[in-house]
């Protein structure tokens, strides 16, 4: 796959050299390519932002150099899906960063400042958000978008490792432990210890259940429907 970042700050992006961002791209499953947006400005002082029509605080992203940018990297990436990072887009959940793994390339343009031009819309095939609360830009959502999909990417993880994360099965992860068996009083539950592999299975699951139900009561809902359908079946 091949993933394109249109942002004011390229420089921000180091964790896609570390970690699983640098091994899917050492294996060749993945390429990262960052592109400045002041690059596609006309402007004397690569400005790519201004005052909002009819008044209000900050500055808006204008719509001329992202419609630029995403002209020259459609060069090298025409099949990729475009994404703009926005508190106006979709949540980004596990579904759909599996959906965006299956597709041959994806373009990030991050947003910035008060807001993006509101015809930059028309170029995305795809607005999303990590959660609602406020960051100062559209860099780190990209970087979350990428890390969420990348993991997926055939190759990139050992077989099977991406299937036992949280929110896979639509639970969250079951409680997990290391080396020592007993820490200041604390121990290890003796099943984990046994040897007993389906009985580890089964206290996992069983974990994950009441952990999602504890946590997070809308994901334990949906689990339960799912499941109830799964059921029903004929």
């Amino acid at each position: 796959m091949r993933i394109d970042v249109l942002t004011i700050f390229p420089k921000v992006f180091t964790p896609l050299n570390a970690s699983m961002m640098k091994r899917g791209r050492e294996k060749g499953c993945v390429s990262f390519h960052l592109w400045n947006l002041r690059d596609f400005s006309t402007n004397a002082y690569r400005q790519v932002d201004d005052a909002p029509f009819g008044g209000g605080r900050g500055m808006v992203l204008k719509c001329e150099p992202i419609y630029r940018g995403v002209e020259e990297i459609r060069k090298y990436n025409p099949e990729g899906t475009v994404i703009l990072t926005t508190p106006q887009g979709r949540l980004l959940t596990q579904e759909i960063a599996a959906q965006l793994a299956q597709k041959p390339g994806l373009i990030l343009i991050c947003g910035h400042y008060e807001g993006v031009d509101e015809r930059v819309s028309r170029l995305c095939d795809e607005e999303l958000s990590i959660g609602d609360y406020i960051l100062t830009g559209g860099e780190l959502p990209a970087m979350v978008i990428i890390d969420a999909v990348v993991r997926l990417i055939p190759g990139v993880l050992p077989e099977g490792a991406a299937e036992r994360d949280s929110f896979c099965e639509g639970l969250l992860d079951w409680p997990c432990y290391t080396r020592p068996a007993e820490f200041r009083g604390m121990k290890v539950p003796e099943v984990l210890l046994s040897g007993n592999h389906k009985a580890v299975e089964e206290w996992r699951r069983l974990q994950a259940e009441e952990r999602t139900r504890k946590r997070r009561p809308d994901l334990y809902q949906k689990y339960l429907e799912k499941k109830k359908a799964v059921n029903t079946q004929p």
